[in-house]
């Protein structure tokens, strides 16, 4: 027989289990998801470490680095071109609106080349990147999982991660900073054909501003960005197409993860670098 106590308000003796039950299930809902978070960026610090401890074995399969530094950066240079020249020339056509109304139209070319720098450059090209090639490497890995490609490997007594991982890792933390200079670049080119050609803002203004206040420190905080995106935005897309299960839902799916995951940590990686480099490099005249 159950000997558990039994009182007025709990004839059945089972009340404070119960209770203690729904504070179990309460506390996992709360802190599940932080938990798994917590997991996973474990499991992607994991693989980075492996990915670099990698780098420096033997064999050194030089055509694998280079056909990813292709892939990433050559075969990206007509999009970055394109959203970098428009992001240039909508941020001078904003510019100009804004700065009209306090006459100081020739402060258009220092707008413009901080933007670019700092934020937008970094930031569009991560982006666009992930987009392309982010979501290619997640469904090339996930498509070799599903068909045992990845196995085969290690019958073969090749890593992996030595063989897949570590030339596509590599490829963008070389890569990025490359493409975000070329956005730098044509995104400069754009905002002078609106401020330059379009507004007849005075040019020697305009170019005088933007060599005294735009620093090589704010493009150095750009390049430190777009390596920090790049090893987000490769790690996440290799992760999530190293560890498809299933069939080819599942490739969807990791592609579809891999682009969401990655856009998300550039944008909230975004947000600490610029705390982090307001304290490193302090804003002109602060």
């Amino acid at each position: 027989m159950n000997d558990l106590p039994v009182s007025p308000t709990n004839p059945s003796g089972g009340a404070e289990e119960f209770s203690s039950a729904k504070v179990v299930r309460l506390v996992g809902r709360v802190f599940g998801p932080l938990l798994g978070a917590v997991a996973i960026f474990g499991l992607h610090m994991m693989l980075l470490g492996r990915a670099s401890r990698w780098l420096f074995r033997r064999p050194f399969r030089l055509r694998l680095y280079l056909e990813q530094m292709e892939f990433i950066g050559v075969g990206s240079m007509p999009i970055i071109m394109l959203v970098g020249f428009f992001t240039g020339a909508v941020t001078a056509l904003q510019g100009i609106t804004a700065l009209a109304m306090f006459d100081q139209q020739r402060w258009v070319g220092y707008a413009v080349g901080v933007s670019l720098a700092r934020e937008l450059a970094p930031v569009f090209t991560a982006l666009m990147i992930t987009a392309r090639a982010g979501s290619a490497m997640a469904t090339e890995l996930g498509s070799m999982r599903i068909t045992e490609q990845i196995d085969a490997l290690t019958t073969f007594a090749v890593n992996p991660v030595h063989y897949l991982v570590t030339p596509r890792l590599v490829a963008s933390i070389l890569m990025l900073p490359v493409m975000t200079m070329v956005f730098n670049v044509v995104g400069l080119l754009g905002g002078y054909v609106i401020s330059i050609l379009v507004y007849q803002i005075d040019l020697g203004q305009v170019l005088e501003l933007f060599r005294h206040w735009v620093d090589p420190a704010d493009y150095v905080q750009g390049l430190i960005k777009a390596v920090i995106f790049a090893i987000a935005m490769a790690l996440t897309a290799c992760y999530q197409g190293f560890n498809v299960r299933g069939g080819a839902k599942e490739v969807g799916r990791a592609t579809t993860a891999a682009v969401v995951s990655s856009s998300v940590s550039v944008l909230v990686l975004d947000y600490f670098l610029i705390e982090i480099m307001n304290v490193i490099w302090p804003t002109h005249g602060m």
